[in-house]
């Protein structure tokens, strides 16, 4: 092979070198900024939005649709008002505690500052009622010593004004 021909094929090597090389840029000069746009979507869609964070804790999932809610002071428990009538007691774990028939023409509920009295409106009827609420705590007492009969009902005072 001679000078010339060895010259043009190794021209013609880079010429096609180069125009690949080009492509490559022009593909990332692309891309690039369709990545940008793409990881930006996706926080964005992660829960940040106008400086504030945010991200879904726990979802509950309800068999009727919620008209309202309230939440205790302390957080430990959430009131779901649902369109059957029943306020659904969860913890604030998202475990349900309870359930509590107050009827399907209830539309709000309010917690009182305690969180001990609950209050229920109803625009249909025109009538507001206020329940106390007390909640019970099971102690597992299985293991442990006792006097008397077993079956025998234990009450256990908290004095939580105690000065």
């Amino acid at each position: 092979m001679d000078f010339c021909g060895c010259w043009c094929i190794r021209s013609e090597v880079n010429y096609i070198r180069k125009r690949d090389l080009e492509m490559k840029l022009k593909s990332i000069k692309i891309l690039i900024p369709l990545a940008i746009v793409m990881v930006m979507f996706s926080i964005s869609r992660l829960g940040a939005s106008d400086g504030v964070e945010w991200s879904i804790l726990k979802t509950l999932k309800l068999d009727a649709a919620p008209i309202d809610m309230a939440v205790s002071a302390d957080g430990r428990r959430i009131f779901v008002l649902t369109e059957q009538g029943k306020i659904i007691v969860y913890s604030a774990d998202a475990e349900e505690e309870a359930t509590i028939e107050v009827g399907p023409q209830v539309d709000k509920i309010r917690l009182g500052p305690g969180g001990d009295v609950l209050i229920s409106n109803s625009r249909e009827n025109k009538t507001v009622q206020i329940f106390a609420v007390d909640f019970i705590q099971k102690i597992n007492i299985s293991d442990s010593p006792f006097k008397g009969p077993v079956d025998a009902p234990i009450v256990i005072a908290a004095f939580d004004d105690f000065q």
